[in-house]
């Protein structure tokens, strides 16, 4: 149960649910990012197309698009922790299949869409459930220090992962999905761990208005409106993500493993920025911090874009993931704080509607325009777009530019 009292990051983790939260939620990113390395490495090395990278990210995306509403609903309706070990159920089952079809040499892109498709759809659940989690959970007056622990820990699974993805592919490339299996099992026998958790009730009727409670509410405020929809637009444009393994094999010259580490130097940044944060929150001018931080991603991109050596490369990445951290962290809390618990899991679904946008559509906005423009100049455009919308959302935006604390 909440205390009155802000807690210590020390105090926190010793906080149980805190504790059985983090570890399952680590897993699932473990797991992710695992799958992410390997997805995309399979899916290049059988087809041998940018556009069919960007593929995995439109096809991820698209649940997401058509269930949001209705994955919100369920996280404010059902209990959330049963949501969210539903979902991690069946991604396992999903890596499953993955790895038996790859051990048996049957493994084909359609197999591969199907199942980035599936792992969608249970990413569209867990998302706004687990989000909506948090703020139950941490002791009331440390949202802010949960949110930058959480996603330090996740960025901790999001270093070793695709190390492990790129080590484990190189190996034997069924082998990263027996990994994911096993960790999303472990993630949802933790979750049951969290225990009994008071959920505010969703008072009004199951109907399509009640559905989309979460739109309406986002639009009502400028402040999450304008949080929300930079993050949508600025890593929309930004992402280079979708294309490291095309740097790693084409232009730097690298492996699986070399792969591996391009995906973890944005969480190595990530983390760091973590740990500064987890010890000093960010107490004033919160709104022009988060502007700020998009702005140095956008450089970021644009310098990795650019670079031909993997040091400078992994540097820029670093750079990049830092300067996010920033951002989601002020984004979750913002959100969070000013959102009634009966209506987190409507527009946390909302929230992670945009996110997905930002990643995953962004995923598909890369590869086309790779495929377009060429690897190396449709990165520089896209970072370049994302300074572009930072200094345009300053302009639209002046409440979110004005927000001074995290209350």
């Amino acid at each position: 149960m909440p205390t009155a009292t802000p807690v210590g990051a020390r105090d926190l983790l010793s906080h149980r649910p805190f504790l059985f939260f983090l570890s399952s939620r680590s897993l699932s990113r473990f797991s992710s990012q695992i799958g992410a390395v390997a997805i995309g490495w399979q899916i290049y090395e059988l087809t041998g197309s940018a556009f069919d990278l960007g593929m995995v990210g439109l096809i991820q995306f698209l649940p997401t698009a058509l269930l949001v509403f209705v994955a919100g609903h369920a996280a404010d309706r059902f209990e959330r922790k049963r949501v969210v070990q539903a979902c991690q159920f069946a991604e396992a089952l999903t890596a499953l299949l993955l790895g038996l079809s790859t051990f048996a040499g049957t493994i084909s892109e359609v197999q591969i869409f199907i199942a980035s498709f599936v792992l969608g759809i249970a990413g569209a659940f867990e998302s706004p459930a687990t989000a909506a989690l948090l703020p139950l959970i941490a002791p009331q007056g440390s949202l802010q220090r949960a949110t930058a622990i959480s996603s330090g820990a996740a960025q901790v699974a999001t270093i070793t992962g695709p190390a492990l993805g790129g080590f484990a592919y190189a190996l034997m490339p069924s082998v990263p999905y027996g990994v994911m299996m096993l960790f999303w099992l472990f993630g949802a026998l933790l979750t049951s761990g969290i225990g009994h958790l008071p959920q505010a009730p969703v008072k009004d009727s199951p109907s399509s208005d009640d559905v989309f409670a979460g739109v309406r509410f986002v639009r009502s405020n400028p402040a999450i409106l304008g949080t929300i929809s930079l993050d949508l637009f600025a890593v929309l444009f930004g992402g280079v993500t979708a294309l490291l393994p095309i740097y790693a094999r084409d232009i730097l010259q690298t492996g699986p493993l070399g792969l591996g580490v391009l995906r973890a130097a944005p969480a190595v940044g990530a983390l760091l920025m973590t740990t500064v944060l987890a010890r000093h929150t960010i107490s004033r001018r919160v709104g022009m911090r988060m502007f700020q931080a998009v702005i140095v991603f956008g450089v970021a991109t644009v310098v990795f874009a650019l670079s031909q050596w993997m040091w400078l490369s992994a540097l820029a990445l670093a750079v990049l993931g830092a300067a996010d951290t920033i951002s989601v962290v002020i984004r979750f809390s913002l959100v969070q704080l000013a959102t009634p618990d009966a209506m987190r899991g409507r527009v946390g679904a909302v929230n992670f509607l945009f996110i997905n946008a930002s990643n995953q559509l962004g995923q598909f906005e890369s590869g086309v325009a790779a495929a377009l423009l060429g690897t190396v100049p449709s990165a520089v455009l896209g970072g370049l777009a994302t300074v572009a919308i930072a200094l345009l959302w300053m302009k639209l935006f002046p409440t979110l530019r004005n927000v001074e604390k995290l209350e």
